[in-house]
């Protein structure tokens, strides 16, 4: 099979110094990742100053907080981005962003950003997966407050624009999401319903999730990541510490390489162990012109004699010499 796309995202989790971003782009090519993916917003590209109701969060690990502050908090700072591009090209990973608006977008074109993704919450913002999917990338696309509605018309969305290159991400947008609310058979359906490539952005603890996915057919896998949880932060809670990602990383590469391919033996030589089938023996003595029977000639194992299919054709034949228990029966023994 194809080797997934694992992907660690750093988000917010460098407490504001670019020395950490940098060193986490290293510690996620040492824990096994592909590639590293950052997001590309500030406060005001993604809501407003605004301490009214509307604006403040609820029923998540930051209530009670204005969107502004927790965005103010969390977004990378843009004059960062081409470090932690260049960084990561030294390293040997791909790096890509995920837009929010549309000057993220062009801002990331600049930069040479290989991969749009579009997070959940900006599924319904067609005017941006519009504008993205026109600039001819591969198209990521989270779908973890989406209807089925929201989905189809993103989709449709990329392929009026000429795109045809998407993956729909499986995504519980909860944070830390419980494991019982994964629904990774969504992810399977979306696979067959809207005929695209299928992954998995994963904020449930640990990496039991992830690893079902990629069982399941997932082709992008993607992971929070963070050097130290102490470092702090929105999402360092649910995000992996780096030995953590890399145990994740060899679960998903021996789950790829026990998946393996589709393969049926044809030649009886190569598969280890036939030697150990039934095939069909003398069970007793016997002489010249005895009538084979049930009890006198049996399948039994080892595998070296003729195949079982032929007992009930060799029922009521006669032997042609005399044989001892324990011997191959063939062909060429009846008379």
């Amino acid at each position: 099979m194809s080797k997934t796309f694992i992907v660690a995202e750093l988000s917010a989790n460098h407490g504001h110094k670019l020395e950490v971003a940098l060193e986490s782009v290293k510690a996620a090519k040492e824990a096994g990742a592909d590639a590293v993916k950052i997001q590309t917003y500030t406060a005001d590209t993604i809501t407003l100053n605004c301490d009214a109701d509307d604006f403040k969060v609820k029923g998540t690990l930051w209530d009670g907080r204005t969107l502004y502050d927790l965005y103010q908090e969390a977004y990378t700072p843009w004059e960062w981005h081409q470090a932690i591009f260049d960084e990561a090209k030294k390293c040997g990973l791909i790096c890509f962003s995920t837009p929010f608006d549309k000057t993220a977008v062009d801002f990331l074109g600049d930069l040479g950003n290989p991969i749009m993704k579009i997070a959940s919450f900006e599924i319904t913002d067609i005017p941006l997966i519009d504008y993205a999917a026109k600039k001819g990338k591969p198209m990521v696309i989270s779908t973890g407050i989406a209807m089925p509605e929201d989905i189809e018309l993103a989709v449709k969305i990329c392929k009026d624009a000429g795109n045809d290159d998407i993956t729909l991400l499986k995504c519980t947008s909860s944070y830390p999401a419980p494991i019982e609310d994964a629904n990774l058979m969504t992810m399977v359906d979306m696979k067959q319903r809207y005929g695209v490539k299928v992954g998995l952005s994963d904020h449930t603890m640990g990496y039991d999730v992830a690893v079902t996915a990629v069982a399941l057919g997932a082709t992008l896998v993607e992971k929070h990541f963070i050097m130290d949880r102490s470092i702090g932060g929105p999402d360092a809670a649910f995000s992996m510490e780096k030995d953590e990602f890399a145990a994740m990383v060899k679960a998903i590469r021996n789950v790829e390489n026990a998946l393996g391919l589709v393969s049926y033996p044809t030649d009886l030589s190569t598969i280890k162990g036939r030697e150990f089938s039934r095939s069909l023996y003398v069970a007793e003595d016997m002489k010249t012109s005895d009538v084979i029977t049930e009890k006198n000639v049996r399948s039994v194992r080892p595998g070296y004699g003729l195949h079982p299919k032929y007992l009930p054709e060799l029922i009521g034949k006669r032997v042609n010499q005399n044989l001892k228990k324990g011997t191959r029966f063939t062909w060429d023994l009846l008379e």
